[in-house]
């Protein structure tokens, strides 16, 4: 009987991937291109059939939190990004607060971070890079980039090391490596931990090397504008056995115990523990060695994950060649500065930024609503100098030079998109629609 019903819910499984497909198929239609009518979206998901019918296949297996998928996920995403250990997270800014809190953990004894401790990064970024900075008691140091990397650089780095800096967490612009290797090297030299956001780069290389693999420890988002997505979701990624053991508890709820939820002594000593001034023989899931979070994320998210890994390196190739396109068509328009890779990288472009001239005859805001009224999305870079605004006025934090160019990404930097759901013909029309404008202000 129970063999007889197995097979019978079997097939019923099997129908429903069917039509869930066809209604993929059905709902997906591809519609024609309609220049001023169509919306060019600066950054978005791209879902095909597998990705709905793996959320729909973890749906029916009733997977609701973390298990079998997100375990998959996190061993090929670190085999793929060459890392020993990822763990996933709910989301990009998750990662990032627990990869910085890591560093502050007792179990790194003398080398923790501790308050008032400084960290190096940039102030045209965007607030995840530095809020856990400033949540875990630290002062960021903000540094300036250079215009057309919208990167830092080594000697700016180097510049702003003081007594009492301890680390450094910068963020990949836009998929545009910054020179990860030499500041790695810096890194070590001054015995400071290095911390990679490569939540917008996953794929671009610096010196022939992946980015995220130069730090102690990397974070990567899963946003639908990043270059896979789970909806939400994030994953922190080391090659350090150490860290990752920390990264973990800290993640899941700061407990020292390694079972996974649902399973019992994996260790064959649960009840065998004296911590801190616990009994002895305290249940070794509810000691708790870190101030932790619960920070996982779900298997369906996991589950859409691996089908997107799938694609990476299709969606990145795409990236590229619409980064070269737009690159391409806009060279030598009067009064734009547009973007250059880093020297010694092929970076896998998140976005494509411009920036006015501060001596043309047009503004950003003129630009951008022409391009805006003609149905192409824009967002600016970021928070441009994360100084000037209001939550950060009171922060503890300290400028290691001038901030001269993150002022005027500020006043006159914005990016469009090039993520791999634009066609050759929307590609165009940005084009187009940029030298038209640029063309009718003389």
């Amino acid at each position: 009987m129970e063999g007889g019903q197995g097979m019978q819910a079997e097939q019923s499984r099997q129908q429903l991937v069917e039509m869930v497909r066809k209604y993929h198929r059905e709902v997906q239609q591809d519609s024609a291109f309609v220049p001023g009518v169509t919306e060019i979206w600066p950054s978005g998901a791209v879902l095909d059939e597998d990705d709905r019918v793996a959320l729909v296949e973890a749906a029916l297996d009733m997977r609701i939190a973390a298990g079998p998928s997100s375990r998959r996920f996190e061993s090929r995403f670190a085999h793929k990004l060459k890392r020993r250990k990822a763990h996933l997270t709910n989301s990009g800014s998750s990662a990032n607060l627990l990869a910085l809190s890591a560093l502050t953990s007792p179990v790194l004894e003398d080398q923790r971070l501790r308050p008032g401790d400084e960290v190096i990064t940039v102030a045209a970024g965007f607030p995840t890079t530095v809020n856990p900075i400033l949540q875990n008691g630290l002062v960021p140091v903000f540094v300036d980039v250079e215009l057309g990397t919208y990167n830092t650089t080594a000697e700016r780095v180097a510049a702003a090391i003081g007594p009492r800096t301890r680390a450094i967490m910068l963020a990949h612009t836009l998929g545009n490596p910054y020179p990860a290797g030499e500041i790695a090297r810096l890194a070590d030299d001054h015995e400071l931990f290095f911390v990679e956001d490569n939540c917008d780069a996953v794929g671009s290389l610096c010196d022939g090397r992946l980015t995220g693999t130069f730090g102690d420890l990397s974070t990567v988002s899963f946003y639908p504008a990043h270059h896979l997505t789970m909806g939400e979701g994030g994953c922190v990624l080391t090659s350090n056995l150490a860290l990752a053991r920390i990264v973990e508890s800290m993640r899941d709820w700061g407990r020292d115990c390694w079972c996974e939820p649902g399973e019992n002594n994996k260790c064959l000593k649960r009840f065998s523990y004296q911590m801190g001034t616990l009994p002895e023989g305290y249940d070794h899931k509810y000691i708790f060695s870190h101030v932790g979070y619960n920070l996982k994320a779900t298997d369906l998210q996991a589950a859409l994950g691996l089908t997107q890994l799938a694609r990476l390196d299709e969606f990145c190739d795409v990236r590229r060649r619409n980064w070269r396109r737009l690159r391409a068509g806009l060279d030598g328009t009067p009064g734009l500065i547009l973007p250059e890779a880093t020297p010694n990288t092929d970076p896998s472009w998140f976005g494509f930024v411009i920036t006015v001239d501060p001596q043309a005859r047009f503004t950003r805001g003129e630009l951008v609503a022409h391009l805006e009224e003609r149905r192409i999305g824009t967002r600016l870079l970021f928070a441009g100098n994360l100084t000037r605004h209001p939550a950060y006025h009171d922060q503890p934090h300290r400028v290691a030079g001038d901030l001269a160019n993150s002022d005027i990404i500020t006043d006159h930097s914005f990016w469009v998109g090039v993520y791999p759901a634009l066609t050759e013909e929307m590609l165009d029309y940005v084009i187009a629609s940029v030298q038209e404008f640029v063309a009718g202000r003389g």
